[in-house]
């Protein structure tokens, strides 16, 4: 078994329809029949009621045909297949399959403990499913209005986020669509829900503190510089504010261009600093990192350290480091040793000292680097956005407005 946390990771997309089972209802075959197919796809199979739970769905979609067709596909197909769930897998973000496959399995579960069937999808079921979220009964131990806690006293079960609330019935109208379903979020039953939901338990968003420049000096420095773990955390760390990257963004380099599959960009260095190009959100994107005013804060020297003495030339930027910290292994990191290197350095210089440990470790996450960016840099708003890629400036003014904070006092201003 597999315990190191730089390599440990599970399959994103464990819980798709297979897209053999797709190219099947294209292709013609004296197996099973269209209505065979449709009753699958629905959830309903012959001689079942309909609101039986199929204990199944919660590990896996409903098959799209009969399983002993799916070994039928002709092999003039076989090489299609195979590069077709290449580009399934690359339509959406590992974590975001990730998220939804985990939403949908907790969506199967509460319907099989209440006699409900997720397939085909109903409006109503999907209404009654979000009110017990915002109720916090959707758990197995919760599933009554309180529950007993270790000691025999009653507690209250508590309530999810509306955020979360939000991200599961999207989760649900993604994995209906990947199963040829649709679920009609406008439905009443869900939008007039979803509506009270908002009014009753909306709450301003948590957001993740932001590191300025002199906290992220002071966190270089609780890294072990004659290591090759401190020489790549100091290259991440450096490139990921400067950057303005997302986690996932600086994980995802490589040395050069169409030089692994699962690359997100790669990084060219040049006399005036690194150019860096993504595939984000909304497509290829263009992002110049600048030399620092100082080889100890300048990314650029940081990575090139990094990559010399790694001898790291071609593949995945940033890799494990395994053997007492003396070895470089190939494969590339995972994008959540990014977050946890930003809580323990941040803890270990020291940033925001007067809070309670459990409080600081909260408040930092691998964006704390890319809100710190937006808001430490004194430029005009339309290059801080095209550095993080924003669509709109005003998701960028979000964080402008953080660094603007009582700049301007008008109780001064008006004579108080």
């Amino acid at each position: 078994m597999n315990t190191d946390p730089e390599t440990r990771n599970d399959d994103p997309s464990a819980d798709l329809p297979d897209i053999v089972e797709v190219v099947m209802e294209m292709v013609p075959t004296s197996r099973g029949d269209d209505a065979t197919r449709k009753d699958q796809a629905s959830g309903r199979d012959e001689g079942r009621p309909h609101t039986q739970d199929r204990t199944d769905d919660a590990k896996g979609p409903a098959p799209l045909v009969a399983p002993d067709t799916a070994t039928a596909l002709p092999g003039h197909l076989q090489g299609l297949a195979r590069r077709a769930r290449i580009y399934v897998e690359a339509a959406s973000a590992p974590n975001t399959r990730r998220a939804y496959s985990a939403d949908w399995a907790h969506f199967t579960a509460w319907c099989g403990r209440q006699g409900l069937t997720p397939l085909p999808p109903d409006p109503q079921v999907v209404g009654l499913y979000i009110t017990a979220l915002a109720a916090g009964t959707t758990e197995a131990s919760s599933d009554r209005s309180a529950y007993r806690g270790a000691r025999g006293k009653k507690t209250g079960a508590k309530p999810h986020a509306v955020s979360t609330i939000e991200r599961r019935l999207s989760a649900l109208v993604w994995n209906y669509a990947q199963r040829g379903l649709a679920l009609d979020r406008k439905d009443r039953a869900i939008a007039t829900v979803m509506a009270g939901i908002r009014n009753r338990h909306a709450a301003p968003p948590r957001q993740k503190e932001a590191l300025g420049p002199d906290e992220l000096i002071a966190m270089l420095e609780t890294l072990e510089r004659g290591s090759l773990r401190g020489l790549r955390d100091r290259a991440m760390l450096l490139i990921g504010f400067a950057g303005g990257l997302r986690r996932s963004e600086i994980t995802g380099l490589d040395c050069g261009r169409d030089q692994t599959e699962d690359g997100r960009g790669w990084v060219e260095v040049l006399p005036g600093g690194l150019l860096v190009m993504l595939r984000g959100k909304t497509g290829w994107r263009e992002v110049e990192i600048g030399r620092g005013s100082s080889d100890a804060t300048c990314p650029v020297v940081a990575l090139e350290t990094w990559l010399k003495f790694a001898r790291i030339a071609h593949g995945p930027l940033f890799r494990r480091v395994t053997g007492q910290g003396k070895k470089v292994g190939p494969e590339r990191l995972a994008d959540r040793e990014i977050a946890r290197l930003v809580k323990r350095t941040a803890l270990a210089a020291g940033v925001r000292a007067d809070l309670p440990e459990a409080d600081r470790a909260a408040l930092f996450s691998g964006h704390s680097l890319r809100a710190g960016l937006a808001s430490s840099a004194e430029v005009e708003e339309r290059h801080v956005q095209k550095q993080l890629g924003h669509a709109s400036g005003e998701m960028t003014r979000k964080y402008q407005r953080r660094r603007d904070r009582f700049r301007i006092n008008l109780t001064k201003a008006a004579g108080l």
